[in-house]
């Protein structure tokens, strides 16, 4: 009988588990890409309000998110030394940091209106994007919180959980979407914020689903009880000490963006912002599943780590940059090949000549960043398993801030290079950004990490 060869073995071990959160991650894209197809109808200003609304929220919940991110490697490392039975308070550590999240980003809402004021948008996109944030800050503690539980699943092999309460998500969200923004069953038509609402309450819905699971140790989760003895301050300093640097490290990144995007293109008008937003909608259906190919491939580099079989950790990140890496070249070549028919499925009315010709344009030149993103999200995913997160969030904070902003700033504003200057800039951060990850991974220096606490002999 032919047995299979390692590379097979491993590949069929990533897609076993990197599946549902593929899955999990799509709906997300699905998500960002209804809520910008579902206003178009409105206009180019409610794209832009409803879309830079929720990637200025994101920015916003990346930082908390990529702190809970970390529960993920500690569960795979423990699941790998065999402590499985040990690893609910990590999730109880996770829900602990999404509480305060919350509370957090309640007390940001009055700042939102004078943070806008400082921007360039015209008097109406601000308006909309202030109350679609306003609203859209009322579902931070329920996102992280199936962030934390999610990564929980997923660290102990189980990614179907995670999968279930994205797709609950989604569905309640474009449902509501449907009812709320141009009011049916009698509720009020409601434009940009219906969607903000929809939205806030999708991510409830799908938090409790995930709650009732861990609670009740629904798939497969250790039913060992968990006291208020088993936790500790110091255990959940220790999941901070790591896990937020993970969250700076994509914080930081993103945050450059968005002051990108906000201080930098809103001064070309509403039509270009519109334009850069759908472009990175599109964008999210190659990178959310790529991102779940890159997480699952990290879970099992974590197991490898945790059982002490650091080397069996390159073999599993060239199969999983193998599969990334395939996915978003193959996406790449669609958006180079067809980019003005993907565009046009936001100007269903053949209105908004100016959008889809700035868009299609800058919809073909992503197509030159996809594997440099599969690159870098595949080694940041294997260096963040290994607790190697303060360099990472270094090397992003040093990219992201003293070249890509100052050189997007130079060339968008200096040099008149218009939003296609800008998507060239992100192209070559993008091509420093996966070297630098390449390199840090190829130099060993993550092996000598202690992730989780040493056991007692």
């Amino acid at each position: 009988m032919r047995t299979m060869s390692s590379s097979a073995v491993r590949l069929r071990a990533l897609l076993a588990l990197a599946m549902p959160m593929v899955l999990a991650r799509a709906t997300q894209s699905v998500m960002t890409f209804a809520d910008a197809l579902m206003v178009e109808h409105l206009g180019a200003g409610a794209i832009a309000a409803s879309a830079t609304g929720g990637l200025n929220i994101l920015c916003l919940l990346i930082l908390p998110m990529g702190t809970v991110f970390i529960v993920q490697s500690f569960v795979a490392q423990l699941v790998g030394r065999g402590e499985r039975e040990t690893t609910p308070r990590f999730a109880w550590y996770g829900i602990a940091i999404a509480a305060i999240a919350g509370i957090v980003s309640l007390g940001l809402i009055p700042a939102i209106d004078p943070l806008l004021s400082l921007t360039d948008y015209s008097p109406e996109v601000r308006a909309q994007m202030a109350d679609y944030m306003a609203i859209r800050l009322y579902s931070v503690a329920a996102v992280v919180a199936v962030e934390a539980l999610g990564n929980w699943y997923g660290g102990l092999n189980n990614t179907w959980m995670s999968m279930i309460a994205g797709v609950i998500t989604m569905a309640v969200d474009l449902f509501l979407n449907w009812v709320l923004i141009d009011g049916h069953f009698g509720a009020p038509a409601m434009g940009v914020d219906g969607a903000a609402l929809a939205t806030t309450i999708g991510s409830w819905v799908g938090c409790a689903f995930l709650t009732v699971a861990f609670w009740r140790r629904w798939g497969g989760a250790p039913r060992s009880p968990v006291g208020t003895s088993q936790l500790s301050r110091k255990e959940l300093a220790r999941v901070v000490r790591f896990g937020l640097p993970n969250g700076l490290n994509w914080f930081l990144e993103f945050a450059a963006f968005q002051v990108f995007v906000n201080f930098v293109l809103a001064g070309l008008g509403d039509v270009p912002v519109a334009a850069l937003n759908v472009v990175i909608a599109i964008n999210s259906i190659s990178f959310m599943p790529a991102f779940g190919l890159a997480s699952a491939g990290a879970i099992l580099a974590g197991q490898a780590i945790g059982r002490g079989d650091r080397d069996a950790v390159w073999p599993q990140v060239k199969t999983t940059l193998l599969c990334t890496a395939t996915w978003m070249g193959v996406i790449g070549l669609v958006y180079l090949v067809i980019p003005e028919p993907l565009l046009q499925l936001f100007d269903t009315e053949g209105t908004a000549v100016e959008l889809v010709s700035i868009g299609a344009s800058m919809l073909a030149i992503s197509a030159a960043w996809q594997v440099f993103d599969a690159i870098a999200m595949t080694f940041a995913e294997t260096l963040r398993a290994a607790g190697d997160t303060a360099w990472t969030a270094m090397i992003r904070l040093l990219l992201a801030w003293a070249v890509f902003t100052p050189s997007a700033f130079i060339v968008v504003r200096g040099f008149d290079g218009g939003p296609l200057g800008a998507m060239v800039c992100l192209v070559c951060y993008l091509a420093l950004l996966a070297a630098a990850f390449a390199l840090r991974f190829r130099s060993g220096a993550w092996k000598k990490i202690e992730l989780i606490e040493p056991k007692l002999v």
